[in-house]
This record gives structure tokens, sequence and C-alpha cells, in this order.
């Protein structure tokens, strides 16, 4: 296994679909390859959405690549460190091309019970509704949730609709005894931790 650390990209690439196929990706970065691009305003182009039908190899390598943060999870991962966490909402949401809210639901030890979107929304903005929140977390039995969104524009810091949102979920969810343990505000590869940034 060593000798991959020793391959440089179009050689690993190569791996993956070939030689000639990974010469024709030269010039491009990995994030562009496997479409992690966090450039503000950037969304993601025909071009990239050809690259993946046309090499889905790449595509079925970025998706175990967040199953295996999913595994992690699931086998109870420590939680107070975001990088798992994060390595897995950037690889599943952070260059959607429009709003999506998510929840990571977790047991008593902080064990993956679900991670699911709750709500879509548009280009700049998704409806959030704390009480499907709470119905979703007693369904599930769950002791602590995670909160995620992207944004689309690329800019991760978050709005006072953010910050309002999630003081009223956070409300909500304390009175059934569930703990918001972050919410993460994602684009690309970037991201904004409110339990990092002391705004929980």
């Amino acid at each position: 296994m060593q000798h991959f650390k020793n391959m440089n990209n179009i050689e690993l690439l190569a791996l993956l679909i070939g030689k000639r196929n990974a010469n024709s990706l030269k010039g491009k970065s990995l994030l562009e390859v496997f479409n992690f691009k966090n450039t503000e305003l950037e969304t993601v182009s025909d071009e990239d959405t050809v690259c993946y039908q046309i090499y889905p190899a790449l595509h079925a390598a970025k998706e175990l690549l967040a199953r295996c943060f999913l595994e992690k999870m699931e086998l109870g991962e420590q939680m107070n460190s975001p990088e798992t966490v994060k390595r897995f909402l950037c690889s599943r949401i952070g260059n959607i091309e429009h709003e999506v809210f998510w929840c990571l639901w977790l047991d008593a030890q902080n064990r993956l019970i679900s991670a699911e979107q709750i709500f879509r929304g548009t280009l700049t903005q998704a409806s959030v509704y704390p009480r499907e929140i709470v119905k979703r977390a007693l369904s599930l039995n769950a002791a602590a949730v995670i909160l995620a969104h992207n944004h689309p524009s690329g800019a991760v810091t978050p709005s006072s609709a953010d910050i309002h949102i999630t003081q009223a979920i956070k409300s909500a969810l304390s009175l059934m005894d569930v703990r918001v343990l972050d919410h993460f505000v994602l684009s690309g590869t970037n991201y904004y931790s409110f339990a990092e940034r002391g705004d929980l």
C-alpha cells in the first residue's frame, strides 16, 4: 500500500479510469475531478456532469468515500471533533446547486442513527420547520442531532436567518431532551461550525 503515496494524481486516477482517460484530466485539480469546488459563486458545470457520465468510476469513488465517513459515524466515531462529520457532509451536500437541510441523528452514545435530508430549498434558501424536526427526533428516539445545510453561493458565514433557525430548533428540541451538538454551513470543502465558533 505504501507505494500509492509515491504516485502522482494522474497515476492514481489511472487505476480508476485507465491511463489514457487519466491523462485527459491533466490540468484539473482533484477538487474539480471529484466535484468539490469551493470557489465563491462557482456551480457544477456541464463539463463536470459529463465527466461523471464518461467516468462513472470517479463518482463511485466519491460515493464510497462518503459511505466510509458514514460508517465511521455509525460505529461511534467521536463527535467532539467535527472532522469526520465535516468530511461526510462536504462529500454529500457541499456542492449541490440548491439549498438542502440535513439532520444527523445520534443515540445517547453519539452513534449515528440516521443521516438524512429533511428539507429541500432553492438556490438561495430552504424553508425549515422546527416542528417537523421535533417530530422526526421523537420518531427516531434520538438523543442528539447535528444540523447541516449548504450555501450554493460559496459563502459559509451563517446569515441572521441561519442563526435564528438554529436557536429555534435548539429551543424546541431541548423540551424533548434532544441536544443540538452542532450546525454546519457548507460550501464545497469550506464549512462553518456553530459549535467551533461558540455560537450554540
